[in-house]
């Protein structure tokens, strides 16, 4: 049964939810708004402002308005506020956790259990790092002193999408601020709920005004504004490689930095001295992870010939005893997916695999909920054969695998590196050296070992290729991606 809504987030939500621009909330100039829709339902929850130049305009005067204060405060003064933020994040955390899973559909359990949890470890995270981090680097050279001074950008840009909109909002916007930036986010349109949220947290703790703002909009509007802002100093894009391409067009125009986190086609390779049950329980549970709406999972199953059989038949034992249903449902394991279109997108590239020549080795069903007919709701799928098929090429974006054969390590290597993406891939084995061995081949920015989707605070996360460029998250080298350097040099 699901949960009612708690006090907190009723309140929220009675909206209509406007902008947050210079510590205020700000209707759009033209009174424009949109309905952010429960994917559980398919009805909507509240309505949000939807904004465009102007509005990204007088956000990002207000980032730059408020950045010499926030860049002047020593890094133990931002410290202190971020780890106040997350305190609070804290506090909230139940709150949190029903927002995110009533905007995005992803199972309360799973939102309590890692999103929101995570994400506050992550602002610890970054305060501590801006704590300890060296901002004065000094330099050997012949007759001279000298030295490399490192200091924030100024007002840094940020859109995101709607498949992790908690997370990707604290690992790309606290190392900014924590660096000193001051940061104008654009979330995505259809998941803007928690974001709007932690806006609200931080101006109740007495957040500067100006240091965070965020506006809704459209990528078309909204988004194309920011990137282009010519006061914005850095951007940051998270979404498809499509997308990708235009943001960094845009800021390889204008000479503007710019790091790029896009999609993936992950390859899990699994040898035949894996344990079968084992394996197959984490496989399933990665492609049923946020509905399969993860960009670095593992969507591409190369399972060596001796076991292709048995292992295939006790992953389908697995999806099938998933439990489906309203995100808010304490029994629920898999949401439905984050949109109608999410959900047309995902059963048309499985009839267009069909059509190619897959087999369906575990058909997917749209659900009817009963008290929630109107969900996005699609059981998980499997489909099997030629490697140049549309689902095993292209990133689905859904609860599905495509499942491959090989007998020979190195025809496996080829076929994870024959594409164009380079995020994240795993390797199974209980030969932890040709483990090592293989993994080390996998061009990607990320290269897991028994296991998929593994995400710590230190462990660098990034992508290659298609899959993105800049410093990832989560690491000592996100922080470092909000630093420039300034060499300061006196003759002797």
């Amino acid at each position: 049964m699901a949960e009612t809504l708690r006090p907190n987030v009723a309140q929220f939500i009675k909206g209509p939810l406007q902008h947050f621009i210079n510590g205020k909330w700000r209707p759009s100039k033209d009174g424009a708004t949109d309905d952010v829709v429960d994917p559980s339902t398919g009805k909507s929850i509240c309505k949000v402002a939807m904004g465009g130049s102007e509005e990204i305009e007088a956000a990002v005067s207000a980032a730059q308005a408020a950045f010499h204060g926030w860049a002047t405060k020593t890094p133990n003064e931002r410290s202190v506020m971020l780890h106040r933020l997350a305190d609070t994040l804290e506090k909230h955390a139940a709150d949190l956790a029903q927002l995110e899973s009533l905007d995005v559909g992803k199972a309360i359990v799973n939102s309590e259990g890692f999103d929101i949890p995570f994400g506050v470890e992550g602002v610890r995270y970054f305060a501590d790092l801006a704590v300890h981090a060296h901002y004065d680097i000094p330099l050997g050279i012949k007759n001279m002193e000298a030295r490399v001074h490192r200091v924030p950008y100024g007002v840094c840009g940020f859109i995101f999408p709607w498949n992790f909109p908690y997370d990707l909002l604290i690992w790309g916007v606290m190392p900014a601020l924590a660096a000193g930036n001051t940061v104008v986010v654009k979330p995505s349109e259809v998941t803007p709920l928690t974001t709007l949220y932690v806006c609200h947290l931080a101006a109740e703790i007495g957040f500067p005004a100006g240091v965070i703002n965020a506006v809704v909009g459209t990528g078309q509007k909204a988004g194309s504004a920011l990137t282009a802002h010519p006061q914005v100093k850095r951007m940051s894009f998270t979404g498809s490689p499509g997308v990708g391409r235009m943001v960094g067009e845009v800021c390889g125009k204008n000479l503007k930095p710019c790091k790029l986190e896009l999609g993936g086609k992950g390859a899990a390779v699994i040898f035949d001295d894996v344990d079968i049950n084992s394996t197959a329980e984490k496989l399933a549970a990665a492609i049923t992870l946020n509905t399969g709406q993860v960009c670095c999972t593992a969507t591409r199953w190369i399972i060596h010939e001796k076991i292709h059989d048995e292992l295939v038949a006790r992953t389908k034992e697995k999806l099938k005893a998933v439990r489906v249903g309203p995100a808010l449902d304490r029994q629920t394991q898999m949401g439905p997916l984050v949109s109608r279109v999410q959900l047309e997108r995902v059963t048309r590239y499985i009839e267009n695999g069909t059509k190619e020549g897959a087999t369906l080795l575990l058909e997917p069903q749209t659900l009817r909920v009963t008290g929630h007919e109107g969900g996005f709701y699609l059981t998980p799928s499997l489909l099997g054969g030629s490697s140049d098929n549309i689902c095993c090429r292209e990133e689905v974006f859904g609860p599905t695998a495509y499942v491959l054969k090989f007998k020979d390590e190195q025809a496996a290597v080829h076929e994870v590196n024959s594409l164009s993406y380079g995020l994240a891939n795993s390797v199974w084995s209980s030969d932890l050296k040709r483990a090592h061995r293989v993994a080390e081949q996998m061009i990607a920015g990320n290269s897991w070992i028994n296991a998929h989707n593994v995400f710590a605070y230190g462990l660098p996360y990034g992508g290659a290729n298609l899959s993105g460029m800049g410093g990832g998250v989560n690491s000592p080298e996100t922080f470092n991606d909000y630093l420039r350097g300034q060499t300061i040099a006196r003759p002797l």
